[in-house]
């Protein structure tokens, strides 16, 4: 792969999204607020990683990607995006043996919530179950299963891939990426908290799926560019398109950065070019399908809204590289303080 240059800027992603920034929800201090208590409560992060925790503000991505959530779902959602904060972290620093038991032990228990074991993310992953399954309904409860059970899995050959020091090529990586980023079950908390349930054959349109993959790949790729630069200090740099583009085309990291914009700009266009070919089912599911793909909306613009907001990818400096979009890598002894 090239030499890594000292400093790269990052393609300016906000400019590409038409969608309006959206204001906080407004259960976010409150909901948001319970559920860090409720994670708190588990002890489970060492002070560095509790204050990675704190400091990434997982209830402001909540409130700004579901500003439409009641108090109820809002609070489900925190909880949900909090859990997998716990096995992310967990599993960053585990091998693929006991990463895959880390995943395992969640989604074993999301299937069945008598099962027990001496382990925190059981009693987290149970508490956060029962929210969930009060008004999800059933056939979205079990397509959330799905989804849960590709991501433990993704997530776990992740961690092989990282242990044997081994990066993708660009087809393969999309799809992990798109299973290991969590967003399919996320996406799928929008049918809970908007209280419907989209027919399969809505599900399995080729141009909902167009738009579907669209959505979820723009914020995986948005999400990579911007933790390039945490991740890269930390030695974690497989598990990132990034990577994959310098490797797969031979390329620096300002024409691959570069080229995730590009390839984002394109991803919007046929998101908004598919809206307008979506075919109908009748009044009540199209009002439905809507709904469904504003939440889409609300992702792929309150991810980028959200990125800068905090310290989490960007450090102190945050503010700063939303005016300038300019990075300054970080070295690895460095990584503890700006991560």
């Amino acid at each position: 792969m090239p030499s890594t240059p000292v400093g790269y800027t990052l393609p300016d992603l906000l400019s590409v999204c038409p969608f309006q920034l959206g204001d906080a929800n407004p259960y976010y201090k409150e909901a948001g607020a319970d559920s860090k208590a409720w994670l708190s409560q588990y002890h489970i992060f060492t002070d560095r990683k509790r204050a990675f925790f704190v400091q990434g503000c997982n209830e402001l991505l909540c409130s700004r990607v579901y500003p439409y959530a009641g108090y109820t779902e809002f609070r489900t959602t925190c909880d949900f995006v909090n859990l997998l904060f716990v096995i992310d972290e967990l599993s960053d620093d585990m091998n693929g043996e006991d990463a895959r038991d880390t995943c395992d032990t969640f989604y074993r228990t999301m299937v069945d919530p008598e099962y027990n074991y001496d382990s925190p993310i059981v009693q987290m992953t149970k508490d956060f179950r029962e929210r969930l399954t009060s008004t999800l309904k059933p056939r979205s409860f079990q397509r959330f299963l799905g989804h849960c059970k590709a991501y433990v899995d993704a997530v776990s050959e992740e961690a092989e891939l990282r242990e044997a020091g081994e990066v993708l090529d660009l087809a393969s990586f999309i799809a992990l990426r798109r299973e290991n980023s969590a967003i399919r079950p996320c996406f799928g908390l929008i049918e809970y908290i908007l209280g419907i349930e989209l027919p399969d054959n809505v599900l399995h349109d080729p141009t909902f799926q167009s738009i579907y993959w669209a959505g979820a790949d723009m914020v995986c790729w948005s999400n990579d560019v911007y933790s390039f630069n945490m991740e890269q200090a930390k030695g974690h740099t497989g598990n990132n398109v990034v990577t994959v583009l310098m490797r797969e085309h031979g390329i620096e990291l300002q024409e691959a950065a570069d080229m995730v914009g590009g390839i984002f700009e394109e991803l919007m266009r046929r998101y908004l070019e598919d809206r307008t070919r979506l075919p109908s089912w009748g009044p009540e599911v199209d009002a439905d399908v809507a709904r469904y793909i504003q939440g889409i909306d609300h992702w792929v613009v309150g991810n980028l809204q959200w990125s800068f907001e905090t310290p989490r990818y960007f450090g102190s400096r945050h503010t700063d590289v939303l005016r300038t979009l300019r990075i300054t890598l970080i070295q690895e002894q460095d990584s503890e303080e700006d991560d």
